[in-house]
């Protein structure tokens, strides 16, 4: 129970207030509060230099920082009670940008989250060990109406899958979603530390939709763990579903539509997974079935045809090798210093591309795009347009 605690209770009290606000305060998004971050050097100095917010906000997005979100201690209350006090066995912790235990594979997306809320098997959450499987997961996602013939392959590709070692992650919806969840609890852990699956939620971790998952939500955290980007008590907003199936494509190396309507929200997950450079199956069905017409749309764009749960292994094996290994979680409290930073020494005052600093340092892509979000968060360095990295004049 005192590591569960730990792992959520990290962050000292004035960093977690600091993020907290940013994250609750309206109308700025992820995009201008990374800019922000990157600015002024990280949450807590956000509200330390006010002056640094001119060119960086529009004047009503200055206006609503400089005022204190609604019910905001009652909030931070909830948040710290939250993470303090996990049930037997659980562990909760926040994840802001740059921390050691934030899934590297989201670092390689358009749009991380700001930060993560996780609620999960404390010995999947154990500090020293690297908490999500990249590139050991893949997506499951489909109709939250399927036929009884796609729920059933969704159990039991899930089974499958997580039996060879792939962690599941989907989105605890109705249908193929649960149906995927349920079939990898099935399955009988390779690794006790090692989540079976991962649900990436539309809601805060506070609550439980739809309210009939609340059991499978349960299993979950005790064989996997729960995600959100949505601070505790948030309501199921129908705008939070497509926004979180960027994350559950993110998590993952490769997205398996098991049944789909042709204006299924499962395609959003598809395409940004094809967005983000990730793997698309599909499962075929009858050409009398609108669930599966979604499917046969995604093979006619080139999305990998999955018969048996054999397919999708064979295909990721061979991507597996193309990829780089998932970075151990770094200790905490440990950095490198300015002089001897190694992408810093790479670094020149002109653009350079991911490629270029790849060949300069050694390190693998996983690894130095976490580094570099550390270092633009710390204001050294600049993301430019098109993929390019600049390093900033210290003065």
């Amino acid at each position: 129970m005192a590591e569960a605690a730990a792992a959520g209770t990290a962050m000292p009290p004035d960093e977690l207030a600091a993020w907290l606000r940013l994250l609750l305060t309206p109308g700025v998004g992820r995009t201008t509060a990374r800019r922000m971050l990157a600015a002024c050097g990280g949450a807590a100095q956000i509200w330390e230099q006010t002056h640094a917010w001119n060119g960086l906000t529009s004047s009503a997005q200055a206006q609503a920082l400089r005022t204190v979100p609604a019910h905001f201690a009652r909030e931070l209350d909830a948040m710290q009670q939250w993470l303090e006090s996990p049930a037997e066995g659980l562990a909760h912790a926040l994840l802001p940008l740059g921390h050691a235990q934030y899934p590297p594979s989201l670092l390689h997306t358009e749009d991380p989250p700001l930060l993560l809320f996780v609620q999960g098997s404390a010995r999947c959450m154990a500090p020293g060990r690297a908490w999500f499987p990249f590139p050991q997961a893949l997506a499951m996602v489909g109709s939250r109406n399927p036929t009884a013939q796609g729920q059933a392959n969704a159990r039991a590709m899930g089974q499958a899958l997580a039996e060879a070692g792939l962690c599941i992650v989907s989105g605890l919806a109705q249908g193929i979603d649960a149906a995927a969840h349920e079939g990898a609890l099935r399955a009988a852990p390779q690794d006790a530390g090692t989540p079976l699956t991962i649900a990436v939620v539309g809601t805060g971790l506070d609550q439980v939709y739809p309210r009939q998952h609340t059991a499978l939500a349960r299993a979950i955290a005790q064989q996997g763990m729960l995600v959100s980007e949505y601070p505790l008590g948030s309501e199921p907003l129908p705008s939070h579903f497509p926004q979180r199936n960027r994350i559950i494509s993110g998590l993952s190396q490769g997205t398996l539509v098991v049944e789909a309507a042709l204006r299924s929200g499962s395609l959003i997950t598809a395409r940004m997974a094809s967005e983000q450079g990730r793997e698309v199956f599909a499962i075929p069905g009858s050409i009398h079935a609108p669930q599966a017409r979604g499917c046969h749309a995604l093979l006619r764009q080139g999305a990998k045809l999955v018969e048996t749960a054999q397919d999708v292994l064979d295909e990721l094996q061979g991507l597996a090798a193309r990829l780089p290994p998932a970075p151990a979680a770094a200790p905490a409290g440990t950095d490198m210093a300015l002089d001897s930073d190694p992408i810093l020494n790479a670094l020149s005052h002109d653009p350079l591309p991911l490629d270029t600093l790849m060949d300069r340092t050694g390190m693998d892509a996983a690894a130095l795009q976490a580094r570099l979000l550390e270092l633009e968060l710390e204001g050294r360095v600049e993301r430019m347009p098109g993929g390019l990295y600049q390093r900033l004049a210290q003065t």
